[in-house]
């Protein structure tokens, strides 16, 4: 199978040879014997220290190409993967998820920073491939399985072998995941608290600026935020060009860094089920007045005394509302 590198010219008879050394990374240098050969000038800078090559040759290894359906585009930067491990402030000893590891670059950095790491795959090909690779590491352990169905309180207690509640000072999530399931993996995430005290994700770029962004009256104010806000305290972090990917995707990425909090510092509300079913109502018919859109839960006439009450006027519609406003209405409607 031929594996073609978008962007990227290809390497000829005429090229430079290429002299590698193996490690856990392959860094390959292109030297040239003839000064005054012409240098091939690549569309896409690619440093000694990136995985570009690695990443490449573990695709090949395994005859694969990176499938659309699956949302997959593999990092080539090795710093990017640095700077990722950074954000969630590894150390050694670590408990870390990591969220489709693909060939396992990102993997690597992050048992180079001493973590223990549980890595979860839906691809069997590349559940493969990071078992063999890590094989003799003794620090990492593959689950090949659909994330956003996997019972992963269960896998995690396995992958401890102890009460995983003892661990969740320094239990993290890192990881470089499928654009297309970005929301419902932090949907996942985020309530979990009492198991992870960081997730740091790498994010489609608007998307990562829609989630940290919080501002009011404006058309990116979602349900999400409202959802981010209560479970977690989020920043953003850095941009990732597109051209730092293979397949190169047609948008840019962003790390965004989400401090999860503990039950105890979640806004009490009398019923979080009900909560975010209010607030999931009230966007419904966003350019709705919440009198109308709520009308569902109490009477109209009820709804206008709750948002007075609350602090807010009786035309209010849901974009103008803070996560603080939604909780004291809740509660309030609750109580009536």
């Amino acid at each position: 199978m031929t594996l073609l590198l978008h962007n990227l010219p290809p390497i000829t008879s005429s090229s430079p040879p290429l002299h590698c050394t193996r490690s856990d990374t392959v860094v390959c240098v292109i030297s040239s014997s003839n000064t005054d050969k012409p240098k091939i000038k690549p569309k896409i800078k690619i440093k000694e220290s990136d995985d570009y090559h690695a990443t490449l040759k573990a695709l090949k290894s395994k005859g694969r190409i990176p499938r659309k359906s699956l949302g997959q585009h593999y990092m080539l930067n090795g710093e990017v993967n640095e700077q990722l491990v950074d954000a969630a402030n590894v150390s050694d000893g670590d408990v870390v998820l990591e969220i489709g590891p693909g060939t396992g670059s990102l993997t690597n950095v992050l048992v180079e920073s001493g973590a223990n790491v549980l890595a979860i795959e839906k691809d069997p090909y590349m559940a493969a491939l990071i078992n063999e690779r890590f094989a003799g590491t003794g620090r990492v352990k593959v689950i090949q399985e659909d994330f956003t169905r996997c019972h992963l309180r269960s896998h995690l207690s396995s992958f401890l072998g102890s009460d995983y509640s003892e661990v969740k000072s320094y239990a993290k999530v890192v990881a470089n995941i499928p654009f297309n399931i970005s929301t419902d993996i932090v949907k996942q995430l985020l309530p979990m608290g009492d198991i992870f005290s960081e997730v740091v994700l790498l994010l489609q770029e608007e998307a990562a600026l829609r989630m940290v962004d919080s501002s009011l009256r404006t058309s990116e104010y979602r349900p999400i935020n409202i959802f981010i806000n209560f479970y977690s305290d989020p920043e953003y972090k850095f941009k990732v060009p597109r051209a730092n990917f293979f397949p190169q995707p047609k948008v840019d990425a962003a790390v965004v860094v989400f401090r999860l909090k503990q039950a105890a510092d979640y806004p009490q509300v009398s019923s979080t089920k009900n909560f975010f079913s209010m607030v999931n109502s009230a966007f419904n018919g966003k350019r709705k007045m919440l009198r109308k859109t709520l009308q569902h839960i109490r009477p109209s006439i009820e709804m206008e005394e709750a948002l007075v009450n609350a602090g807010v006027a009786a035309t209010t519609r849901p974009e103008e509302l803070t996560l603080e406003d939604f909780v004291k209405l809740h509660n309030l409607i609750g109580d009536a």
